[in-house]
């Protein structure tokens, strides 16, 4: 069973960057997918970006360009580089991993973090 703790979120000014971590235990990431999601209180959940096992990485448009997508399986973590941020992107941001059938982009998300608020405000 793989458990998953967010952290790095907080308080940003438009404009500005954030680098969330997700650190996994319980099992390696080696051959898992890993996707940063992100919810708004009463909207639906987001799909911002997703990794490969072998590194191939897909993003929604909103975020391509800015933001970026990484791991260090040495460290058992990945994370989500966030640049430019604006206030639309005001959410908590979940890390999830599973195991895709051919690209992250059609993985099975099974294991989710807690969350991790990220808020974009002057």
């Amino acid at each position: 069973q793989v458990q998953l703790v967010e952290s790095g979120g907080g308080l940003v000014q438009p404009g500005g960057s954030l680098r969330l971590s997700c650190t996994a235990s319980g099992e390696q990431l080696d051959y898992y997918a890993v996707a940063w999601f992100r919810q708004v209180p009463g909207k639906e959940r987001e799909g911002v970006s997703c990794e490969s096992s072998g590194g191939y990485a897909a993003y929604a448009d909103s975020v391509t360009g800015r933001f970026n997508i990484s791991r260090d399986n040495s460290k058992n973590r990945a994370y989500l580089q966030m640049n430019s941020l604006n206030s639309e992107e005001t959410a908590v941001y979940y890390c999830a991993v599973g195991l895709p059938c051919t690209t992250c982009v059609f993985a099975e998300y099974d294991y989710w973090g807690q969350g991790t608020q990220v808020t974009v405000s002057s």
